[in-house]
């Protein structure tokens, strides 16, 4: 049996969004209906709110949720993510990074993710979606992935990929859905990697993992998925809850 620790990687200090995990959303912070989604899911063992500041440390107490305080000086999330497993004193086989900016993430695309590790080949795994406007494929903020036959990652891309010289032969454009698993030793290599230029060249870190030789299984999810970036984002928010 495969155990897996949930980690929700929890960053006051938004650029965009300072506060984001707290804000309330139908009399429950963001952070706390990711945090009992996450419970719904099969799959996890044990799940950690991932956080720099002792603000979000005492509201996950506050709704009985386990919570590590970790470094500010993390880059991304995954790093944050491999703090926690080197304090955390129980086993694990493998990790996985839920974001902490969807609050309505559906558990069935959890327990999609880490049936990717009854491959003992996987190493990284991340879920995909079938785009279906046109918006979306030529939007710089909706990631693009292409794939293998066998469902390996060939790259991610802001732009639409592939590039589509040929009009007449059709193409399905896949967005990426930022959530991934690793296995915990893979976790630990990954965060040792230098950023390389593909990397810099995007602002998208799967991109090191890649040009460094590792493979990401990708699984196609037909879940959508609500991410809060931007205040803004919050007007979507309330449309789902009158939903």
């Amino acid at each position: 049996m495969t155990n897996i620790l949930g980690i929700i990687p929890a960053r006051y200090g938004s650029t965009r969004f300072p506060g984001k995990p707290l804000i309330d959303i139908g009399g429950k912070s963001m952070l706390q209906r990711v945090y009992e989604q996450s419970l719904k899911s099969e799959s996890l063992k044990q799940i950690i709110v991932a956080t720099d500041d002792e603000r979000i440390v005492e509201h996950v107490k506050s709704f009985g949720g386990d919570v590590c305080l970790t470094s500010p000086a993390h880059q991304s999330g995954t790093d944050r993510c491999n703090e926690v497993l080197q304090k955390e004193k129980g086993h694990f086989d493998v990790v996985i990074n839920i974001q902490g900016d969807e609050p309505f993430i559906d558990p069935a695309q959890i327990d999609l993710l880490a049936s990717c590790f009854n491959e003992p080949s996987t190493e990284i795994a991340t879920l995909i979606k079938k785009l279906e406007r046109e918006e979306d494929i030529r939007n710089p903020n909706i990631v693009k992935a292409i794939f293998t036959f066998d469902e390996n990652a060939i790259y991610f891309s802001r732009s639409p990929i592939p590039y589509r010289r040929n009009p007449q032969v059709e193409i399905n454009y896949f967005k990426h859905i930022g959530i991934y698993g690793y296995r915990v030793d893979v976790l630990k290599e990954i965060t040792e990697l230098n950023v390389g230029n593909l990397e810099s060249a995007e602002s998208l870190e799967q991109l090191r993992w890649i040009e460094n030789g590792y493979r990401i299984k990708v699984k196609q999810t037909t879940l959508e998925t609500l991410s809060i970036d931007t205040p803004d984002d919050l007007k979507l928010v309330e449309k789902y809850l009158k939903n």
